[in-house]
């Protein structure tokens, strides 16, 4: 019986590639199709138990991100509040009408339930008409400065925060309190993505299958209303005897919903696809068995890197699929030309850029000697950021290509290319024992020094470059253009414009540089600093007014190092930040020691300007010492006003809102403008040590001080001069019309120690006293 059923079933085989190919393509897409739904209703269960799981957690963090930002919102208030001198006056008086309209206002302008003055006691006064507060149940919490937390209040639970009020010793605590109810939190569950229920409990109050999760983790519980996922997390307690617990959850079945519809249509899309195969198999089928040995002889052939095409002939099917082939070759053959001139040339230019540089580079190297030279350029354009900022990027990128199209005309038959930013460098090979590095840097000073003119304005190329020449100067790529590169520090440290040759000398003085960066580091992590302070001293109230904070590093190993070397490595390597806040700190912390009302001036880097936390750094610093805003001064520069001069302006207005005083320093040696001054009300002016020192011998320098006293004075601005050694020097600014001086004359920097006495001996009878050197 066996024999003729096989039989028969081997006649029905079919007996064509093409029928069987579409026998095959049917049969293999209705399995993919009945695997593919099988797996991807799984796979969708799972996805979406996934999903409503990761969108929970999501969730549950941000709800409780939530209340940390109510909380964070109720606790700013409750601090300025606290801070407020005529509420503490209300606390020590005992003024309880005062407190409660105090109190009453708080808590109307904070949404608060109730807000309250807890005393050291557990003695509570709340706002008129609020629900008590058990403040002794408070203390313990409070004792041990928590300042926030979960407390029970008229029967429910209520988020609560706290402040201390302290005049100056710690007199109690303001506390402000809103409730956790089912209507509060229902507000702020509707601001999360999925839904969520949310509810506070003591942790006693909990259900037994709630009580088994463990916090932090969301577990699948049941419920009248379906499956839920449920998440528990702990909430800091304020008050004694509290363990309160957040508890979240989200339908399970309402997150599943939306997925089944999905399987649904997974059904419909398989039996649509399957029918879709048996027509479309025959089609292809037919289009796929000529020219198939055809691609497979080409497809070899192209795989063992010879390029292959296949003859358009045949049917329409055959001649598009020969077609499609051959455009295929074409466009991975142009796509490989493309992918390689990119990853060898600048895009902007069209130069090569760094890394094809360096190939080329090695090569010329190895093939060096001492007939036949290598010559290594690194060059920089100058003020190249300023540019950018002043005049746009546009004007920038057209300055860019003009440098490299000049550096490509004077050497047309050399590798001229882009390393990036403002960078560019120059190969020159095959220089003989005669030829002259000297004179190829000379024309390449003057091309790239010269003006010019970008986009219709005419303005001034200049730049700096670094000479290196091989095999004297390095025998390795990298070492050749390292040590181009110390070259073309060495030029911008001379004052740019100019070009260097590499000394062995230089690469000592780079390794000297980057030791002194690495002690600058640690200097800044193990607090090798101290502050002196030079006297600012009045010339009309004849008495010292002030000090500036003038930072001192006290190497270990080197000795004292000078501000003039290490402040500006700390400016490129950004150090100055870290630095600039320790000297915010300690400046006003010694000031707060300081007798009367003398103040203490800081400067303000350009970089550290820029932070974006310098005024919390000093709101922090003035809070910390107990200085009053108006005894710190901030010295800056004219060159912060560089490029965004209105970000800056609302910058010194922010500063100023906070209380301190704002001075320009070295005024009239920068980028002076006196639109400056009259877009800022500066405090005071620095006139810089350059015109004082001058008024012996330069009747100008005469003009410029007064032109600048009188200036400052017509805008009620005071004016302080630098650098004052000589009785002569100071008489003449006092005839100017100058306000204060700072110099030799009166004190060198003293340290922090010394201050009070100076002040003493400064002030003590009234005129001026100086100090000894």
């Amino acid at each position: 019986m066996a024999h003729p059923l096989l039989a028969r079933i081997a006649h029905l085989r079919p007996r064509t590639l093409r029928a069987r190919i579409a026998v095959l393509l049917m049969a293999l897409l209705a399995g993919v199709m009945a695997v593919s739904v099988l797996v991807a209703g799984s796979g969708i269960s799972l996805f979406a138990h996934r999903v409503a799981e990761r969108d929970m957690a999501a969730n549950a963090r941000v709800f409780e991100q939530l209340i940390a930002t109510r909380e964070g919102q109720m606790r700013e208030s409750a601090s300025v509040v606290a801070r407020d001198f005529g509420f503490r006056s209300a606390v020590a008086g005992g003024d309880k009408a005062t407190l409660g309209s105090a109190l009453a206002t708080l808590a109307t302008r904070t949404g608060a339930s109730v807000a309250a003055v807890v005393s050291l006691d557990g003695a509570v006064v709340t706002s008129p008409g609020a629900p008590p507060l058990d403040g002794a149940a408070l203390l313990p919490a409070l004792d041990a400065g928590r300042n926030g937390g979960v407390i029970a209040q008229g029967g429910q639970l209520a988020l609560a925060v706290a402040a201390p009020i302290e005049m100056p010793d710690l007199a109690g605590w303001l506390v402000l309190a809103q409730p956790l109810g089912t209507q509060d939190l229902g507000a702020l569950s509707r601001l999360s993505a999925v839904p969520i229920e949310a509810k506070v409990a003591p942790a006693s109050a909990l259900a037994p299958e709630q009580t088994a999760l463990s916090l932090g983790t969301i577990g699948e519980l049941p419920s009248p209303q379906g499956r839920q996922l449920v998440r528990l997390s702990a909430l800091p307690s304020l008050q004694r005897g509290i363990e309160p617990r957040l508890i979240l959850s989200h339908s399970l079945d309402s997150a599943m919903q939306a997925y089944r519809a999905l399987n649904a249509a997974l059904v419909g899309i398989a039996l649509a696809g399957t029918l879709a195969g048996l027509a479309l198999g025959l089609r292809i089928a037919r289009s796929v068995t000529r020219p198939l040995s055809q691609l497979a002889e080409a497809a070899r052939r192209y795989a063992g890197g010879t390029v292959a095409k296949v003859d358009v002939a045949g049917d329409a099917e055959v001649a598009a699929l020969a077609q499609s082939f051959n455009a295929m070759v074409d466009a991975i053959e142009e796509r490989e030309r493309q992918i390689v001139h990119s990853a060898l040339h600048d895009g902007l230019t069209g130069l090569p850029n760094r890394r094809f540089f360096i190939e080329k580079l090695d090569r010329a190297v190895a093939r060096q000697s001492a007939a036949h030279r290598t010559m290594a350029v690194f060059v920089d354009l100058d003020n190249f950021k300023v540019i950018n900022d002043t005049m746009g990027h546009p004007v920038g990128d057209a300055l860019l290509r003009e440098a490299g199209q000049r550096l490509q005309d004077l050497f047309p038959d050399h590798m001229v290319a882009r390393f990036g930013g403002d960078e560019f460098g120059l190969l020159v090979t095959g220089l003989g024992e005669g030829a002259d590095p000297a004179s190829l840097a000379r024309k390449i000073h003057s091309a790239l020094n010269a003006d010019v003119t970008v986009g219709g304005r005419a303005m001034q190329l200049t730049a700096s470059f670094g000479v290196a020449v091989g095999p004297q100067d390095g025998t390795s790529g990298d070492e050749l253009l390292k040590n181009a590169d110390l070259a073309l520090y060495r030029a911008k440290s001379e004052g740019k414009s100019t070009y260097h040759f590499f000394e062995a000398s230089l690469d000592e003085e780079a390794r000297r540089r980057r030791q002194l960066e690495l002690d600058l580091g640690q200097a800044v992590r193990e607090g090798h600093f101290e502050l002196h302070f030079q006297p600012l001293y009045s010339m009309t109230q004849q008495r010292l007014k002030g000090f500036e904070a003038l930072i001192r590093w006290n190497h270990p190993e080197r000795g004292r190092i000078s501000p003039a070397d290490f402040i500006p490595l700390a400016e490129e390597t950004g150090l100055i930040i870290p630095i600039g806040e320790w000297v915010i700190r300690q400046a006003c912390a010694q000031a707060a020691s300081w007798p009367g009302d003398i103040s203490v001036a800081v400067n303000i880097s350009p970089r550290q300007f820029s932070s974006p936390v310098l005024a919390q750094t000093i709101v922090q610093s003035l809070a910390a010492a107990g200085l009053p805003a108006h005894r710190l001064e901030l010295e800056i520069t004219e060159s912060i006003f560089i490029g965004n001069v209105e970000r800056t302006l609302g910058m010194l207005h922010g500063l100023r809102t906070l209380g301190v005083r704002i001075a320009l320093d070295d005024f009239g040696t920068g980028y002076s403008s006196l639109s400056y001054l009259r877009s800022f009300p500066f405090d005071k002016l620095k006139i810089d040590q350059s015109f004082v020192r001058d008024l012996g011998n330069d009747a100008s320098a005469h003009a410029i001080i007064r032109a600048i006293t009188t200036l400052a004075a017509a805008l009620g601005i005071e004016t302080l001069a630098e650098g004052v050694e000589l009785e002569a020097t100071m008489d003449a600014l006092r005839r100017e019309g100058c306000d204060l001086v700072q110099g030799y004359l009166i004190s060198r920097p003293v340290p922090a120690g010394a201050v009070a006495a100076l002040v003493q001996q400064m002030n003590g009878g009234g005129a001026l006293r100086r100090a000894s050197a």
